[in-house]
């Protein structure tokens, strides 16, 4: 029953991050017309500031504030999520550039390969139980 409610947490927050990532997204790329790499890194770095906060709080109810653990989950979500902008703008290359899809419909297809990688280093790796 926890992990069901855990999962669900994270699909609602997932869907709110996304949110937040396309929206961040639209605003850079098509408001200010920068190029879809530099409007996907700042979609990145604002997204991952909400997930991470969310998922500390609300997903996976990490209650432990002391500095160290602070210092670790932040350190391996941002390593992680890192990793996971690389996902993203691979995705958006090779939906754009190879395949010829329109950019929004791109992102939102890279958004749904980010959020299952990003569920699962989270889960089994930030933000696990000991």
């Amino acid at each position: 029953m926890k992990l069901n409610k855990e999962i669900f947490l994270y699909l609602i927050f997932g869907v709110l991050t996304t949110v937040v990532n396309i929206i961040t997204y639209i605003f850079c790329a098509k408001v200010f017309h920068l190029s879809y790499e530099f409007s996907t890194v700042i979609a990145w770095f604002i997204s991952v500031i909400f997930a991470f906060v969310t998922n500390k709080i609300f997903v996976f109810s990490s209650r432990d504030n002391s500095l160290s653990t602070i210092i670790k989950e932040t350190s391996l979500f941002f390593f992680y999520r890192i990793l996971s902008l690389g996902l993203d703008i691979g995705i958006m290359f090779v939906t754009i550039q190879l395949i010829g899809l329109q950019d929004v419909l791109a992102k939102v297809i890279a958004n749904i390969f980010v959020v299952l990688v990003n569920y699962i280093v989270s889960r089994f790796h930030i933000f696990k139980k000991d």
